[in-house]
């Protein structure tokens, strides 16, 4: 087991897989293989559908359960190079609506967090739509004050894009990064070096309880609501999604129907009795 589990994370880092997405694909292999035991290299597909099921028995999200297929499909395919095909359709993924913050939310957020970097981390989340991880990992180099443009590097998917800065930052993220050489982290730990995913989340996770803000926001609804609010201000639907760096339009339609001008005009009928 071992030493599959070792050849199938030598084979993702060779394909250049995320690191999250590969320690996953690993975990989930560890609980694949302590289930079937015997004859590992054999692909079972009633086996592979039962384990599924106990999965989905135990509740586990659609999400998690087609992140396991793809995980014993991956090894099949890539690591025991089986030819038998796993004829077994992925689990039906929920339509959640993402959670949006109004305007006056992320106002509020930023107001109430006393330390002038973490507010910067928030408003620049919010401000340049970026992911938690993006906003961990950006350098000095990347961000252009002149032209107001942030270049994002090997995003998800291994994917380069162009962002928006907003420029009611400039003054800020020029004093933080004043004296920095280009290759410095924009945000650094105290103890210096990058700084740790968790810590941003945390630092929203505080702003968002003195805000007194009770929806299940995280960290990511900061994107969610840079996009959400450009489809109110008017900007067409393929600029948003050219900022998010989402390869197909539809992810960024979804925000379409949180953003809806004509339905946040109905009003109830209970409002006019």
């Amino acid at each position: 087991m071992d030493d599959y589990l070792l050849q199938t994370k030598n084979e993702l880092k060779l394909r250049s897989y995320s690191y999250k997405t590969a320690k996953s694909y690993l975990r989930c292999l560890e609980d694949y293989f302590k289930a079937k035991e015997k004859n590992i290299e054999k692909p079972d597909i009633d086996f592979i559908r039962s384990f599924l099921l106990s999965k989905k028995d135990k509740e586990l999200s659609s999400q998690t359960i087609n992140l396991y297929l793809n995980a014993i499909k991956f090894f099949y395919r890539e690591i025991i190079k089986n030819p038998q095909k796993i004829d077994i359709k992925f689990s039906k993924r929920t339509k959640k609506l993402p959670i949006v913050l109004s305007r006056d939310e992320i106002e509020k957020i930023i107001r109430n967090l006393q330390n002038p970097k973490h507010r910067l981390i928030i408003s620049l989340g919010y401000g340049a739509g970026l992911r938690v991880s993006e906003v961990v990992n950006l350098k000095v180099k990347d961000i252009e004050l002149e032209e107001l443009m942030i270049h994002i590097k090997e995003a998800k998917g291994k994917k380069d894009r162009i962002t928006i800065f907003p420029e009611r930052l400039k003054s800020d993220i020029n004093r933080l990064i004043y004296g920095k050489g280009k290759n410095d982290f924009v945000f650094e730990s105290e103890r210096g070096g990058k700084l740790s995913e968790r810590t941003a989340q945390k630092i929203f996770e505080n702003g968002l309880k003195k805000a007194g803000i009770k929806k299940d926001a995280t960290f990511h609804s900061l994107r969610h609501s840079f996009a959400t609010h450009l489809l109110e201000n008017g900007i067409d639907v393929r600029y948003v999604q050219e900022l998010l760096g989402h390869q197909n339009i539809r992810t960024t339609q979804i925000y379409t129907q949180v953003s809806n001008p004509s339905l946040k005009r109905i009003k109830s009928p209970l409002d006019n009795l």
